[in-house]
């Protein structure tokens, strides 16, 4: 008996703000409609230049080895930490979320001798703690930390963990998926030897690709390997020779992921990276003070501009809250992870899906449903809260 044909694909139109994914524009959508060609095209070949090209304007890196692997933001971290790590070698990760989490479960999978240094969720690291690790373990090849905890909204300064790390001898490796351009990142500047990010945040591309970005230094490592890398798919000894002058196959290309990628960074590069930081935090500082007009208080001491965490107040139901913004204002947030299941909310302001626009629908929204739900909240409260921070910006 022949099943019946599904109906035609026609997914909702909703207004991205949680976590990620972040809207999409246009132009980005309709790059990934243009013809698919072959991965050692000619035509293609000159789009993964440009690609690399504008990977390093946004990482700011001069880094040859700057790539984009196919996958999402974890395929970055196992690349990073597969061709860095080789069994028996040590690392130390920093684990304050979800992502040092998985970090320190995918170093070990490597065969790493993994240290954990930890904080409580929310909380960056102080560079004591950090000190204290690298005395107590000398022999530490790789050092793997967050600059954006997609779980907590925190924002984790990097410049004087750089200086410990490299005093000690190890490589910097850092997540950036969350903070690639939204937020300030200095791959060069900060001496971060490896670094990772994925395209559906702040670069506003659909998911499927893993920007990566090794030093000098790094790929040095990578290339004097005893052993092989563990995984043949992420293996950037033989992907460099495809992104390279030898254009060697390894792999078929995500041949229209690629054409995204490369609209959306040409979004970026027009914008002006620090113009694009200052659009999101001036509509951070506007949500925020919106948020905590309606009594909400934030998770991190360190608060990124485009992910932003709450307590969810009590007597509220955060799953109610949710589902309400999703089906009656098209709003998606994100909920909280581990320790904050159920506790938190994550607001994200990533790329695209940061507007003045956006911040008002959804402290407009926020502010009906909690209402309706008996919060204790002064009407109007958070839109004017929220409109007094533009004016005083524009001041």
């Amino acid at each position: 008996m022949t099943s019946p044909t599904p109906p035609p694909l026609d997914p909702p139109h909703r207004v991205l703000l949680g976590p990620g994914p972040s809207d999409v524009p246009s132009r980005v959508l309709l790059a990934m409609a243009a013809p698919t060609i072959g991965h050692l095209d000619p035509a293609y070949l000159r789009v993964m230049d440009d690609v690399r090209a504008l990977l390093r304007q946004v990482f700011r890196t001069e880094n040859e080895l700057t790539v984009a692997m196919p996958g999402t933001g974890s395929s970055g971290m196992e690349t990073c930490v597969a061709n860095l790590i080789e069994p028996g070698d040590e690392m130390i990760v920093c684990v304050n979320g979800v992502f040092g989490t998985r970090m320190t479960d995918v170093a070990g999978r490597c065969g790493a001798r993994v240290h954990v240094v930890e904080a409580p969720w929310g909380e960056t690291f102080e560079p004591d703690a950090l000190a204290k690790a690298l005395a107590g373990h000398p022999k530490t090849k790789v050092v793997g930390i967050v600059h954006a905890e997609t779980s907590t909204g925190a924002h984790q300064p990097l410049v004087e963990i750089s200086r410990l790390v490299h005093d000690a001898g190890a490589l910097l490796l850092v997540d950036a998926v969350t903070s690639l351009g939204g937020v300030e990142l200095d791959v060069d500047g900060w001496r971060i030897d490896a670094c990772y990010s994925g395209t559906q945040k702040c670069l506003s591309c659909p998911p499927g690709l893993a920007p990566v970005t090794f030093s000098p230094a790094a790929f040095d490592v990578v290339r004097n390997r005893e052993t092989k890398v563990q995984s043949w798919y992420l293996d950037l000894s033989m992907i460099a020779q495809y992104w390279g002058e030898s254009r060697v196959y390894h792999h078929t290309a995500p041949i229209n992921m690629s054409y995204a990628l490369y609209e959306a960074l040409r979004i970026v590069v027009e914008e002006g990276l620090e113009a694009r930081q200052a659009r999101h935090l001036l509509n951070h500082r506007a949500l925020r003070a919106g948020l905590e007009a309606l009594g909400l208080s934030y998770i991190p001491s360190r608060s990124l501009p485009n992910l932003n965490a709450v307590h969810v107040p009590d007597g509220v139901d955060d799953a109610i809250v949710r589902k309400r913004l999703l089906q009656e204002h098209g709003i998606e947030i994100g909920a909280g992870l581990g320790p904050f299941k159920g506790k938190a909310w994550r607001i994200g302001l990533m790329g695209a899906s940061s507007t003045r626009r956006n911040v008002t629908a959804v402290l407009a929204a926020l502010e009906t449903i909690m209402g309706d739900l008996g919060a204790p909240l002064d009407r109007g409260a958070a839109l004017a809260a929220a409109g007094r921070a533009y004016r005083t910006e524009a001041q």
